[in-house]
């Protein structure tokens, strides 16, 4: 089970944290992925990162604001939002999968972030 949180309303250009934390004992065993869904559009990834940490990937256009981390020790991936901009206002999930790729096994509930202009 994944428990995204961290969410909320925050001005353009402010920083925020999300956190989602995982239950069980095999955290390390999985990719952990962060997507988010705006309004009225798709869902859309947003970043991974590998078992130990050691490899991320991100979507083309948030290279350089968001950066995506984890503690196997809290069985918790983050997502850190820097420079926010109301085009980031989405619901923002998280998801598991014991291969690194783009299918993922495992979601969790979404959290709300709401960046104001």
């Amino acid at each position: 089970q994944l428990q995204a949180s961290g969410g909320g309303l925050v001005q353009a250009g402010g920083s925020l944290r999300l956190s989602c934390t995982a239950s069980g004992r095999s955290f390390s065993s999985y990719v952990m992925g962060w997507f988010r869904q705006a309004p009225g559009k798709e869902r859309d990834f947003v970043a991974r990162i590998s078992w130990t940490g050691g490899t991320t990937y991100y979507a083309d256009s948030l290279k350089g604001r968001f950066t995506i981390s984890r503690d196997n020790a809290k069985n918790t991936v983050y997502l850190q939002m820097s420079s926010l901009k109301p085009e980031d206002t989405a619901v923002y999930f998280c998801a598991a999968d014991r291969r690194w790729g783009t299918n993922y096994s495992y979601w969790g509930q979404g959290t709300q972030v709401t960046v104001s202009s």
